[in-house]
């Protein structure tokens, strides 16, 4: 998954996994390049937050731009003011983990006159197990409630359809024919489906004939903890 424009924006609805991908993939990137720098703006969600992985980043020399440690379990709508530098700053690959759906996406749209010159790719992560997503429609529906609140177009997708330690090849599979009927609709490529790597097993033929990207999960629930 190397994405083509410097920025890249995850979004999508509740419970997606942004978080996860962001975190995989500014791990990918910093094996390719020097400066890699992410995001935390998803301000929606209390559980699930790229700043909670703070040890890891700092391990791997990847900039997390997140609120001050003294805020950091605030679960207030903070944006460090961090951003702006890292946003005007070219040597930087920058992604961006945003919050879920419409009133996420407002977060997003704050920042528009910074990195609309950007031309930022922007994924949609589609877990089609979450409410109001199981359907093309519903999808399509809060695709175009986020394009609207951030400005931002939608340029490609993700499929991560998953139900967490329960899931089967069966869920990733039905959670791509509704990714590819969003492709088809909005003509939007998908940029491949992501599956945790507990499953290369059980999915290993499908993955031989389509794309996937295998990814480790580090974020815990408070009941995982």
């Amino acid at each position: 998954m190397m994405p083509r424009s410097r920025l890249i924006i995850f979004t999508g609805h509740f419970g997606s996994g942004k978080t996860e991908i962001s975190i995989n993939l500014a791990l990918q990137l910093r094996k390719s390049f020097e400066r890699v720098a992410i995001s935390d703006l998803d301000v929606i969600n209390p559980y699930f937050r790229t700043r909670d992985v703070a040890d890891l980043f700092n391990k791997e020399d990847i900039k997390l731009i997140a609120p001050s440690e003294r805020l950091s379990n605030a679960d207030l709508p903070i944006v460090s003011s961090d951003i702006y530098r890292y946003i005007s700053d070219d040597s930087y690959k920058l992604i961006i983990d945003a919050g879920g759906d419409k009133d996420g996406a407002i977060s997003l749209g704050q920042f528009y006159n910074y990195w609309k010159g950007l031309n930022p790719e922007v994924v949609f992560v589609l877990n089609a197990n979450r409410p109001n997503v199981s359907t093309v429609e519903g999808a399509i529906k809060s695709i175009e409630s986020i394009e609207q609140a951030s400005r931002l177009k939608v340029t490609s997708l993700i499929n991560n359809t998953n139900l967490g330690s329960e899931t089967t090849s069966d869920d990733i599979i039905d959670g791509y024919k509704i990714s590819k009927g969003i492709s088809e609709k909005l003509n939007i490529p998908i940029i491949n489906t992501t599956i945790n790597k507990d499953l290369i097993n059980e999915t290993r033929d499908w993955a031989s004939i389509n794309d996937v990207l295998y990814i480790e999960r580090y974020m815990k629930s408070p009941w995982e903890a």
